[in-house]
């Protein structure tokens, strides 16, 4: 089993947390992930049985975390 760890230290914690929260409800092949929001502090935690399934989920999330910077950027929010 593969294991990575993404810990994001940002003023936006709480918009990240709302931004993944669907995300977390969609299921992953092969892939379980959990999160913390902790203050300015979010932890995603990826547990994955290969590198493929490691690779897709990490790939969604990152890129539903840039999104949401980009809105947060745009809106001035």
């Amino acid at each position: 089993m593969l294991n990575a760890v993404l810990r994001i230290e940002t003023d936006d914690a709480e918009t990240i947390v709302s931004a993944l929260k669907p995300e977390m409800g969609r299921e992953l092949p092969r892939t379980q992930v959990s999160m913390d929001c902790d203050g300015k502090n979010v932890t995603i935690t990826f547990d994955a049985t290969d590198t493929s399934a490691m690779r897709a989920a990490l790939n969604s999330y990152l890129g539903c975390i840039k999104i949401t910077e980009d809105i947060e950027q745009i809106t001035g929010d």
